[in-house]
């Protein structure tokens, strides 16, 4: 018998869509990148839409799960860190953002491996009590052309969870975004930093079994290490209820 495959959950965008008969219609979008990898890595991928019951008692859903990835999209809303929005921020959809940190706040408490992906990686700090900086400033983002992929380089910290899951040296990766981490959440630790300029690209929770966060787009990369490292985790770790 073929061994069991693990299933990781992830979290789709919505947004307006387009096809067939169907105009500006509201979907739920999940890049197929983020399925590809995760089949790649032998897991499961099944695609999450927000949903406003299981962000009020997330745990049925999560039963389903062996490992969350919160994926990237339009800005958090800035309400869910206490701030005013900024005239740039923009695209904002609160179902999700309460559907996504009800998920990643228990699979968190449960130790379900979660792993995000630029604005998922954005999001995980958010759950854990941080905030954003909701505009990067020209200097910060040198490397980094809002609205198009830039690669880049990344220095990780040795020894880290991201630096076991990317490879210590894991070359250019492909980044598009205008935010990035303002103050670190409860636990929250950073392992990453974008070359030139240190912008954070990287972070973890050392006292979770498996928590990291990536700003970089992970699943740009046919048979990612990092998507690896977490159907990995899901796999290999039992999760607690």
């Amino acid at each position: 018998m073929a061994p069991r495959r693990p299933v990781i959950g992830i979290g789709a965008a919505i947004e307006p869509a387009n096809w067939g008969a169907w105009r500006e219609v509201e979907a739920n979008i999940s890049p197929r990148t983020y399925s590809l990898c995760v089949a790649d890595a032998d897991a499961i991928p099944v695609i999450l839409p927000a949903d406003d019951a299981s962000a009020t008692a997330p745990d049925q859903l999560l039963d389903l799960l062996d490992g969350l990835l919160l994926a990237g999209g339009s800005d958090v809303d800035p309400a869910t860190y206490g701030a005013q929005p900024d005239e740039r921020t923009g695209g904002v959809r609160a179902e999700r953002d309460r559907f996504e940190l009800a998920l990643a706040r228990r699979a968190l408490e449960r130790e379900i491996p979660v792993l995000g992906i630029c604005r998922g990686m954005q999001l995980l700090n958010v759950a854990r009590g941080g905030t954003l900086d909701q505009h990067l400033d020209d200097t910060e983002l040198h490397i980094h052309t809002p609205g198009t992929f830039s690669d880049h380089e990344v220095r990780l910290e040795p020894g880290s969870l991201a630096a076991r899951s990317a490879g210590p040296d894991p070359g250019p990766v492909r980044s598009h975004h205008h935010q990035g981490i303002g103050e670190l959440g409860d636990g929250v630790v950073a392992s990453g930093w974008a070359e030139p300029g240190g912008l954070i690209e990287a972070i973890e929770i050392p006292d979770r079994r498996w928590a990291l966060g990536v700003l970089w787009h992970a699943e740009e990369l046919r048979r990612s290490p990092v998507l690896a490292a977490l159907a990995a985790a899901a796999r290999e770790q039992p999760v607690s209820i």
